[in-house]
């Protein structure tokens, strides 16, 4: 149970209310800013106005996944005034506070630096990447069947990266009966993806392998779909690129030789918000329960 703990949770989409249910369910006292357009009513939480008091008594401030930009502004699907994240907001959090979010821009980092204010990036977790990957793996697959008159059964597919998304997506692929083929950076991956079933090729040599794909997926945060490489591509193929914005497709020239080229980062909060929210708020959940257990081990 989080009996006593004081949680604080700043603008966020859909995926902060599985955060907001679970926690208030476990007794915590849930605090929420910038949910003023919030149609549903989720029992045993207050609506607070952004004001320092609100966060002087906080244990916990939640942020949303994506924390908040470079002037502090913080994202919210469900409030129609601006939510601004100040510095004077940060100092008001007591020491102890734990800034929980799913990656920080330098503003936020630089911030509980300053406060000595323990920040905790969840997408910097294995197990939490890893689940992630199956919304964004579903989700790209989805974006792909939308997108093409054609079936992903027997279709040509590269994978560019086989981190855990990649990962994931190349399995899935391939279980809908995909060619599939995988674009990676270090020679030690060869053999990973060779056992998976997979054509392994060095991302350096991606030009000689795009004369004839169907479906191209990027997870490389890089400039890696230069104009050289969509110049041989054939015009009926579809890029998907996963990675953060900007993305690693050259989308100008993609346009130009009229090749369908899609960013779409941040899937799992678009196509399965309730699953993507309630894996951030389990290891929220996580965290906190085992810190209480080890305060109460040394007392």
């Amino acid at each position: 149970m989080l009996t006593g703990v004081r949680i604080v949770v700043l603008g966020g989409d859909a995926r902060q209310l599985e955060v907001i249910q679970k926690c208030a369910e476990l007794d915590a006292t849930v605090s929420v800013v910038g949910f003023d357009q919030l149609e549903q009513v989720i029992p045993g939480i207050e609506h607070r106005e952004l004001k320092d008091e609100v966060f002087a008594s906080a244990d916990v401030l939640v942020l949303p996944v994506v924390s908040c930009d470079d002037q502090g502004k913080v994202s919210s699907s469900f409030s129609g005034e601006p939510i601004v994240l100040k510095k004077e907001h940060m100092a008001a959090l007591p020491e102890h506070c734990t800034v929980f979010t799913g990656m920080a821009k330098p503003f936020l980092r630089e911030l509980c630096e300053e406060n000595g204010l323990r920040l905790v990036e969840v997408l910097d977790r294995d197990d939490i990447a890893l689940y992630n990957s199956i919304p964004t793996a579903e989700g790209a697959i989805a974006i792909a069947i939308k997108e093409t008159d054609f079936t992903i059964h027997g279709s040509e597919c590269i994978v560019l990266g086989i981190g855990r998304t990649g990962f994931t997506l190349a399995k899935t692929l391939q279980g809908l009966g995909a060619n599939v083929r995988v674009g990676i950076r270090r020679n030690e991956d060869v053999a990973r993806a060779t056992i998976m079933g997979w054509k392994p090729f060095m991302t350096t040599d991606l030009a000689a392998q795009t004369g004839e794909v169907d479906l191209l997926f990027n997870t490389i945060p890089t400039m890696i779909i230069t104009a050289q490489i969509l110049s041989r591509m054939p015009q009926k193929a579809v890029i998907i690129d996963l990675a953060s914005a900007p993305g690693g497709c050259d989308f100008r020239y993609a346009d130009k030789r009229g090749i369908k080229a899609l960013l779409a980062p941040g899937l799992p909060g678009i196509v399965a918000p309730k699953t993507a929210g309630g894996i951030i708020a389990d290891a929220l959940i996580r965290l906190l329960l085992e810190e209480q257990n080890a305060r109460e081990v040394k007392s």
